[in-house]
């Protein structure tokens, strides 16, 4: 029974339902839930994953549908943008991790050829691993998971001339395995093999791009959501198998694949069917790693395999530090990129295996390295943790930990707190009609960036009684908060109504509830930060649906005056009471019937009251 299908399915569902929400309550990641799953369930645990191999080959599926997906996100003409990044940081990273790597090799006493086979396998890393934490971290879209996403990319694009690469590596008169499978096109001429390759290329960017199209339209106008499902998987699947047929990756064929769909009008279609698949699959990728760390191995060598895992994340991290320096990352991004690529990847298996069946490495090196690899992947969450819990927080302290600058001319009549994407408008405004501006902000890099501008602020928190007296606010009239943390917000607030009750406040809300706070600390000057651009696209809208320019102003301005006077009314009312929602219901009423008995009124078009300043002027 136990080697049964539904057993095995039972078994992993159970281990990844039950370890992975206890390690995302623990902060240690999904990613580390699935691979301690999978070391329970394993050989060494309680031994009921049978057959791990063959899942293996079935979660390896779950790569080739994650890149497929990353190719959806990625147009042709975003990617030309990403060359630089691409080709820059990623050709850098794998040279320079192939030299060191095999830089140590050499003096470890192992030949060029091997050394270099190992190098070049080992500058891999983790696609799946890096992208999906990232990804659970909201670091993906920082300077550092982009970095990451880069050099991913090329490792995963450098498969191609490595499959092609490393059996020329292999010693003279060196005969494959005897378990070795021969490949379709295996004992063919190498031209005709490069031939069938460029091929396979050509047929999965000219069907992408001109047939799939229409088969989609015809599947589509079907509307049965199965039969697109279907066509999905069947397009995955046989990409796979045409990039197998020929000897390449699987993971790139679908990828070049994701990239032509990606200016495709069914791209959404394809990524809301397949991303359910990804997750599964993912999930038993990482679940099938845990179960196959062979720890018999481990048992025996502890001290080697540890050495081996211990260099190859430092020499990986000690590679790829300078490298983001280089391409002028600051601290926290270069560490987040280094500690975050600092382990092997899934490739390094196909690899390694790989290169025993063509003896250019022989078993007594692969599996100690696959078994370094494996424990390197499952360290890589406690790597991601390290960062978020001890580097993160550190680097936030030291920045800082920076002086307040001095304030020499402080006889401003306004003190604006907060400096950047809402704070410096309103100050360029102000200081452009003649008004003396003092500018705090509490992010130094931003300081030093709009110094370089000619645009001068001092650094310090706006919330400390020194500070604010060193600014003037004993003698300003104006004090305009423009910071985006609410807490700070509040307690800023509260240190100036106390201290220089005269002081006009002019205060940013980042949300309606952040506007409830700051009227009962006694300020009436609110300014919630979307209102305003929000009206004026309503108002664009309401034109481009016929509604006459002055008619669309005016249904703005009463929208704002009402909503402005609703925030009011309610802001000294509990969110969680039954009045709080018939309050907020009816002021929502009784818009819409302002609004609907305005659009009956008639209207004197020379109303100043109303008109847009064009026409103002023009009057």
């Amino acid at each position: 029974m136990t080697d049964s299908f539904l057993f095995q399915a039972f078994v992993y569902l159970l281990a990844a339902v039950i370890a992975v929400p206890i390690a995302k309550r623990l902060g240690l990641g999904s990613v580390l839930g699935y691979l301690l799953a999978g070391v329970a369930i394993g050989p060494f645990g309680l031994n009921l994953a049978g057959g791990a191999k063959d899942v293996m080959h079935f979660a390896e599926f779950g790569v080739v549908m994650m890149l497929f997906l990353i190719g959806l996100e990625l147009k042709p003409a975003l990617l030309w943008r990403m060359r630089g990044p691409i080709l820059g940081m990623g050709g850098l990273q794998m040279l320079g991790t192939s030299l060191a790597v095999l830089a140590v090799a050499i003096l470890a006493g192992r030949q060029w050829r091997e050394s270099l086979a190992i190098g070049l396998i080992l500058a891999m890393s983790s696609t799946a691993i890096i992208l999906q934490t990232l990804a659970e971290k909201n670091l993906l879209k920082t300077r550092g998971g982009q970095s990451c996403f880069s050099v991913l990319l090329f490792q995963d694009i450098a498969v191609i001339p490595l499959l092609a690469l490393l059996p020329l590596l292999a010693m003279q008169g060196t005969a494959f395995d005897a378990g070795h499978v021969a490949k379709p096109l295996e004992h063919l001429p190498v031209w005709a093999q490069t031939l069938a390759t460029f091929g396979a290329v050509a047929i999965i960017v000219v069907v992408g791009r001109w047939l799939l199209r229409p088969i989609f339209r015809f599947i589509a106008g079907t509307r049965l959501r199965e039969a697109f499902t279907s066509a999905t998987l069947l397009l995955v699947i046989g990409i796979a198998l045409l990039m197998e047929f020929v000897g390449l990756s699987a993971a790139l064929g679908t990828f070049l694949a994701g990239v032509v769909l990606a200016d495709s009008e069914y791209r959404h279609e394809l990524e809301s069917d397949l991303e359910p698949f990804k997750g599964l699959l993912l999930g038993l990728f990482f679940l099938s790693v845990g179960s196959g760390i062979d720890f018999a191995l481990i048992r025996s060598h502890p001290g080697i395999i540890a050495l081996l895992v211990a260099g190859l994340v430092l020499v990986k991290f000690a590679v790829l530090l300078p490298i983001a320096r280089i391409f002028r990352s600051d601290w926290g991004e270069s560490l987040l990129f280094a500690l975050a690529m600092a382990q092997g990847g899934e490739f390094c298996f196909v690899l390694f295996s790989f290169c025993e069946s063509h003896g250019v490495l022989g078993g007594a090196v692969t599996k100690p390295l696959t078994a370094a690899v494996a424990l390197s992947m499952a360290l890589a969450p406690l790597l991601f943790l390290l960062y978020e819990k001890v580097v993160a927080p550190r680097l936030a302290r030291k920045k800082n930990t920076r002086e307040p600058d001095e304030i020499e001319d402080h006889d401003h009549p306004v003190i604006l707190a907060g400096f950047g994407r809402f704070g410096h408008v309103i100050g360029r405004l102000l200081r452009a009609n003649g008004f003396g501006v003092t500018v705090l902000d509490n992010d130094a890099e931003q300081v030093d960036l709009l110094g370089k501008f000619g645009m001068q602020s001092f650094y310090g928190d706006a919330s400390r009684l020194d500070l604010l007296r060193a600014a003037g606010a004993e003698r300003a009239r104006l004090f305009v908060l423009a910071i985006g943390d609410e807490v700070r917000s509040l307690e800023i607030v509260r240190t100036v109504r106390h201290e220089f009750p005269h002081l006009h406040i002019f205060a940013r809300a980042v949300s309606r509830q952040h506007a409830y706070e700051l009227f009962r600390l006694g300020v009436n000057d609110v300014y919630r930060e979307t209102l305003g651009s929000a009206i004026e696209l309503g108002v664009s809208a309401l034109r481009a649906l016929g509604v006459r320019g002055v008619d669309a102003l005016r249904a703005a301005r009463i929208f704002k005056q009402h909503d402005e006077a609703a925030v009011r009314d309610m802001a000294h009312m509990q969110e969680n009471d039954g009045a709080y929602v018939t309050r907020a219901r009816q002021h929502i009423e009784n818009l819409e019937h302002i609004l609907r008995s305005d659009r009956f009124e008639a209207k004197d078009p020379t109303d100043d009251e109303w008109s847009p300043p064009s026409r103002r002027e023009g009057a």
